[in-house]
């Protein structure tokens, strides 16, 4: 079809999606205006069919006219180049993970966008001077099977590290194709373990053998698109001769097994069965035995140290006469709680602004790391008979975190600082002496002299406090005036933490611009309680507490409506949906990124049925009147002002399907609204599958927003 005859096509589809629209608006107030809009076909359900002659020409189009206006722009070209500046920048830290005597890392730059899989020496690396061995050329490997292969891992059998399972996915999709690796051949095994691509995991047990968990084949997948069966697979025999060791119901969300080494403690072999997304069967694998651990289901389990396990509570838990409250971390000796006694210990409890981010264990310490009033603090807590003492790892101020080379062959590990002016330092630390030693600081990329951080809070419908951080100009002017930036996330238990701003500080600071990261309810800031603030029927709350951080920062005069603009991805993607439905009238810009917008399908799309226990089940009556209540995709109306949105998504992302921005952004125009909309065709969920892409994505992100939220719009 040629492109005239194409936009005639759609705006036939335009015009008739409008009348049925209408047709709804038209409808009687009340709940017999919901139904009947509830009951009307969707006029842009072909939007779903992914690789669709019809819809692949309906992105294109969009893809053309979007590109096309903000391309234009003059400051396009100079965020785009400075993006990719700084994401390909040759002097960036490596934060490297030992396996050995070895340091493995995964490398991007120009001449690799695709990467390189490479490893160096541990004494040339703490010394600040690594040299590099590359193990695998992804680009190369790309080029020579003519597929978009975009790396997804690589996992090291213990413990001579010499074999590998290396993740591959075509675009950048959650589905992957795993082969087996020798790392000193630098070739993949022939005739090695290996799996076709599908959402699924290989893991080892020993050098024959691993846990599989794939697509078997018709009914051996959960309606959530994941694996319902996992298998032991011995080295030479095919697939098909795998031998079952479960199978769980077709309504759970997924099945796996995997083998972890704890040291002195031995190996322990675990098979998890997800019933839902925060639910999981934990049991123990013995040869063909496999014992129940029976803990609550929604419990977290972090680690297994000195024979004891640790697990953490995400309700409140009755047991052996005591009443444990969410957030709470326990231990038991692994064979009582085999054996049925329920004699617990205490090893933390939350407070009301102290909550637990992780345990990982060394060779004789265990590091916990907490967030206490959204600061990330590292602690070392060390075993001396029946008690526990406990040390702070000292970093300053507000920032984030990240450990890693932490396992159980050594007490020393790496750790990593950074908040939203300064880059991040890689430390080598002696958990023994906790002494920190320098590996490499990243340069600034961006001067932070004339900028500050501050943590503000605001009062959210019920009353909550609510903390989000602002980041500007020292001298900025409280008039109402500043183009500001207000990003969350609200869902998951994921916390959004402050973290180096990087090339949003060329981007957006540089500009004048103000940033703002919002700690609303719904992520894990403040432990699980935070979280099932705004769990299904509370879903609203997250969205008050966001509109409560934006009319904060309008009443402090720190910017006003017309130039306030917000961004969200994923569940934040929903959230920007619901915020600008729920009141437009509070923003001038709206970046909705790989967004669920349509709540009444959303469980029937991708991996959305994984999710019902965070939203809840649209096809269960009671379920979908809360839903329906701010389902983005069902509460646009033709009579209401909003913004114009800049939807993004990717052709390839598996996990939230594409057509929940496509149908958004159709429906929009539809009704009248103006819209920008890029999808990407390759990048999977993260909407980019290299550095150029994600370059070329950022610029388009911030040069709608410097032009949506000028002072006057052309």
């Amino acid at each position: 079809m040629n492109r005239p005859a194409r936009a005639l096509s759609f705006a036939l589809t335009l015009a008739l999606a409008a009348l049925a629209a209408l047709a709804v608006v038209a409808a009687p107030r009340g709940a017999r205006a919901q139904d009947a809009a509830d009951a009307a076909p969707d006029p842009f359900l072909w939007l779903e069919d992914v690789q669709g002659e019809r819809a692949l020409a309906w992105v294109r189009e969009h893809n053309e006219t979007s590109q096309g206006e903000l391309e234009a722009r003059p400051e396009f070209a100079q965020i785009e180049a400075d993006t990719l500046a700084v994401l390909e920048a040759e002097d960036r830290i490596v934060v490297g993970t030992r396996r050995g005597d070895w340091m493995y890392d995964f490398w991007r730059d120009a001449e690799h966008p695709r990467g390189l899989y490479r490893r160096a020496s541990v004494t040339s690396y703490l010394a600040g001077k690594p040299v590099w061995d590359v193990l695998l050329d992804v680009d190369a490997l790309a080029a020579k099977e003519g597929e978009s292969w975009v790396w997804k891992g690589m996992s090291l059998l213990r413990p001579e590290f010499r074999r590998g399972l290396a993740r591959l996915s075509r675009g950048g999709s959650d589905a992957v194709v795993v082969r087996e690796f020798d790392v000193e051949e630098r070739a993949f095994v022939e005739d090695g373990f290996a799996l076709p691509e599908a959402k699924g995991s290989l893991s080892w047990i020993d050098a024959d053998t691993v846990y599989v968990a794939t697509d078997f084949g018709p009914g051996s997948l959960t309606t959530s698109g994941y694996p319902r069966i996992v298998k032991r697979w011995r080295r030479g025999t095919p697939l098909d001769a795998a031998v079952t060791i479960f199978e769980g119901a077709a309504d759970c969300v997924s099945v796996g097994a995997n083998r972890d080494d704890y040291g002195g403690d031995g190996t322990l072999d675990w098979l998890r069965n997800g019933t839902s997304f925060y639910t999981s069967q934990r049991f123990v694998l013995e040869g063909t035995e496999r014992t129940f651990v029976d803990i609550p289901d929604t419990a977290r389990v972090h680690t297994y140290f000195a024979g004891l396990l640790f697990f953490e509570l995400k309700e409140g838990w009755d047991v052996g006469g005591e009443r444990y409250r969410a957030g709470t971390v326990l231990t038991i000796a692994l064979q009582d709680l085999k054996a049925g006694r329920r004699e617990f210990a205490v090893f933390f409890e939350p407070t009301a602004t102290v909550s637990l981010q992780s345990i990982e264990r060394t060779k004789s310490f265990l590091l916990v790391r907490v967030m206490d009033n959204v600061r990330d603090r590292l602690l070392r807590y060390r075993r001396d008979g029946a008690a526990w003492t406990r040390a702070e790892i000292p970093f300053p101020g507000h920032g984030t975190i990240r450990t890693s080379s932490v396992d159980a062959d050594r007490d020393t590990f790496f750790a990593s600082y950074s908040s939203f002016l300064h880059p991040t330092t890689l430390y080598h630390i002696d958990g023994d002496t906790l002494a920190k030693t320098v590996v490499q600081q990243a340069p600034e990329r961006f001067d932070p002299a004339p900028y500050e951080s501050r943590q503000r809070f605001a009062t959210s419908a019920d009353g909550m406090r609510v903390p989000y951080f602002v980041v500007m100009r020292r001298d900025a002017a409280r008039d109402g005036a500043n183009r500001t930036l207000l990003y969350a996330y609200g869902g998951f238990r994921i916390s959004m933490r402050p973290r180096y701003l990087g090339a949003l500080g060329r981007n957006w600071l540089d500009r004048g611009g103000v940033y703002v990261l919002a700690n609303i309810r719904g992520g894990g800031e403040f432990g699980p309680s935070w979280h099932a603030a705004a769990l299904r029927e509370n879903r609203h709350k997250a969205f008050e507490d966001f509109e409560a951080v934006a009319q904060d920062l309008v009443a402090t005069k720190i910017t006003s409506p017309r130039y306030l603009g917000i961004r969200g991805g994923s569940n934040g993607g929903l959230l920007m949906g619901a915020a600008f439905t729920r009141r437009p009238e509070l923003y001038g810009a709206v970046v909705c990124q790989v967004p669920l917008l349509d709540m009444r399908r959303y469980s029937k799309l991708l991996a959305g049925a994984s999710w019902m226990a965070e939203y809840g089940d649209p096809d269960v009556p009671a379920d979908w009147a809360f839903l329906r209540t701010y389902s983005p995709y069902q509460n646009v109306v033709k009579d209401k002002a909003y913004p114009r949105v800049l939807f993004t998504t990717s052709t390839r992302d598996d996990r939230v399907h594409p057509g929940h921005a496509r149908k958004m952004a159709a429906l929009l125009e539809s009704l009248g609204h103006p819209v920008l909309y890029y999808e990407n065709t390759e990048g999977g969920h993260a909407g980019a599958a290299d550095s150029k892409q994600r370059a070329h994505a950022t610029a388009l992100v911030y040069t709608y927003l410097l032009n949506e939220l000028r002072a006057t719009k052309e």
